[in-house]
């Protein structure tokens, strides 16, 4: 049975899929272009998020983790450094301003920054469906055979097995990465990906079982933060890092470098050639993927060494090594066997919990878009086209949008999956959303 429409002739402007930074950065730019203006002149929006309330990476807000971007690349102030929706404005509104000032940094605690993203969300909460999860877009075709809408159908969670449909002239997909598991392994209750370390450690630390062994796989920031963790948390635990490089590699953060994730790089990579855009992702990997920040690195070495000096060594570095193979043990426990890749050689460790800090991947957007994925034009590589205002390049009889928020570091960067350009990206967005808007009326 076709889903009911919500409301009789309601056709939002945009309909935007998952709630996580980046289509809260763009509820953001809605608000503010609404604030004041006539109903006809207003962009209708509404935001569909799966959870029941707003949250970002909840499973790594460790205590004294910091952002790794600056706080002025929050939702806003690169879009708008005005705004009463800025971390600054939050702080204010907090008691917390001059505090936050006197710490003279530019990088907030992370449990922090996701404190000012609940608070944001809250105050655009009026344009967002939480529990509602998108489980399909349909194209709707005209008589004349062009599609000027999209029907988003969400789960209905006052009515199980129910759904909804609303129909938009366009859609923001804003779903974020997934947890990536290596080939071979599986999610169970002793083997984690690090994206769920703080509840599910809580739940092991609360069963009062002893952890003599945990293992973390991976050689990025979450990898050495999970590692730091878990041998806080569980004080009488052995935690082995293990990880194919030799050692962990700093994060390239200077100036220069930087620079990657500035706006104007996603102009410069954009028009670039294919192979000068695979140059800059190689050349600048070590912006973003698998590195870690040299305090940290410091932090665990000192601790190792201290280790050493003392004769009890709880924390241990298995580098150029890579986990083979993961049987249940006796009991509730593992058995890990790491082979050691210069030689071959193979050691099995009997362990309480392995962690995959292992990364994320982008979501199947075919999944999701169903029929209408096949309107989307793909270049010689079968990835999507993607135009500079983060619009898919679609079949000639579509005139209805899909912008992608994330999932489009082939088009437009390393910046494409992190906070450093969300408010910039709600900006060009909400810009060409609205110049389609004034060229239909």
């Amino acid at each position: 049975m076709k889903s009911p429409i919500s409301g009789p002739d309601v056709v939002h402007d945009i309909v935007g899929i998952g709630f996580g930074p980046s289509n809260l950065a763009l509820s953001i730019a809605v608000e503010e272009h609404n604030a004041g203006l006539a109903a006809d002149r207003r962009i209708d929006a509404l935001f569909l998020e799966r959870q029941p309330r707003f949250g970002w990476h909840r499973g790594m807000l460790i205590d004294d983790a910091t952002m790794q971007v600056s706080f002025l690349k929050d939702l806003v102030t690169l879009r708008n450094p005005t705004s009463d929706y800025s971390f600054l404005c939050f702080l204010r509104e907090r008691g917390r301003l001059i505090d936050f000032l006197n710490q003279k940094t530019l990088f907030p605690l992370r449990m922090e920054f996701h404190e000012y993203f609940e608070w944001a969300a809250a105050r655009v909460a009026h344009l967002v469906a939480y529990d509602s999860e998108v489980v399909a877009v349909d194209p709707v075709r005209g008589e004349d055979g062009r599609v000027a809408y999209f029907d988003v159908v969400r789960r209905d969670p006052e009515r199980p097995g129910a759904t909804v449909t609303h129909r938009a002239r366009n859609i923001s997909v804003a779903m974020g990465l997934e947890p990536h598991v290596p080939p071979g392994l599986e999610l169970t209750e002793r083997i984690w990906h690090n994206s769920e370390l703080i509840p599910r450690a809580g739940q092991l630390a609360a069963t009062g079982a002893p952890v003599r062994r945990a293992i973390v796989l991976g050689a990025g920031q979450s990898a050495a933060e999970t590692v730091d963790y878990l041998h806080r948390t569980f004080p009488d635990a052995e935690v082995c890092s293990v990880f194919a490089k030799y050692g962990y590699t700093p994060a390239d953060d200077s100036p220069f470098a930087n620079r990657i994730f500035d706006p104007e790089a996603v102009d410069v990579y954009f028009s670039s050639p294919s192979e000068v855009k695979q140059s800059l992702l190689d050349y600048h990997r070590s912006t973003n993927y698998s590195v870690v920040d040299m305090e940290l690195i410091e932090s665990l070495y000192a601790t190792t060494y201290r280790e050493k000096v003392a004769g009890r060594e709880r924390l241990r570095f298995l580098n150029v090594s890579r986990v083979r193979g993961v049987t249940p043990a006796d009991g509730d426990g593992l058995e890990v066997a790491v082979e050691f890749l210069p030689t071959g050689e193979r050691q099995v460790l009997p362990a309480d919990v392995l962690v995959l800090a292992t990364g994320y991947r982008p979501r199947d957007l075919t999944a999701l878009l169903g029929d209408a994925a096949k309107l989307c034009l793909k270049d010689d590589g079968d990835a999507i086209r993607v135009g500079r205002d983060h619009r898919v390049e679609t079949a000639p009889e579509v005139t209805a949008g899909i912008y992608l928020q994330g999932g489009t570091e082939h088009t437009h960067g390393l910046s494409s999956t992190l906070l450093s350009t969300v408010a910039v990206r709600a900006e060009e967005i909400h810009r060409s959303v609205l110049g389609d808007r004034l060229t239909a009326v």
